[in-house]
């Protein structure tokens, strides 16, 4: 029986960094019998909080394909799980940059994280 590799658990962060946004956005009084209406009219913090939560949903997939499809082709995996790591790091570091409002930071770890995700489709092909 082979060990879980270091990617997969990264795997496992990334699908938990929306919830963690999620948590931030809804600290405090946001109804939870209409959350979605209540989180539409949130401002400020919260809201980059919620709009950090979409965005890590929409960009988990790909970096959860990329892993996988890593590890099946065979690609290295040291190098599979450094992009990983690297990856989710961005990704909290991007969460954070997007709550506190610093857009032009929140962009280029944004572009530095979609790096590592095509390095891990790169790894794949090379493999």
């Amino acid at each position: 029986m082979s060990s879980m590799y270091f990617a997969y658990w990264m795997v496992l962060a990334a699908s938990i960094l929306p919830y963690a946004a999620a948590a931030y956005a809804k600290r405090g009084d946001v109804d939870n019998h209409a959350p979605r209406l209540s989180l539409e009219a949130l401002a400020g913090p919260r809201q980059r909080a919620d709009w950090a939560q979409r965005n890590h949903f929409e960009s988990f997939p790909i970096f959860a394909a990329g892993v996988i499809i890593a590890s099946i082709a065979g690609a290295p995996h040291a190098t599979i799980d450094w992009l990983a790591g690297i990856h989710v790091i961005l990704r909290i570091l991007y969460t954070i940059a997007y709550i506190t409002d610093r857009s032009t930071l929140r962009s280029v770890l944004f572009i530095l994280g979609a790096l590592c995700v095509l390095g891990l489709f790169a790894a794949a092909g090379f493999a």
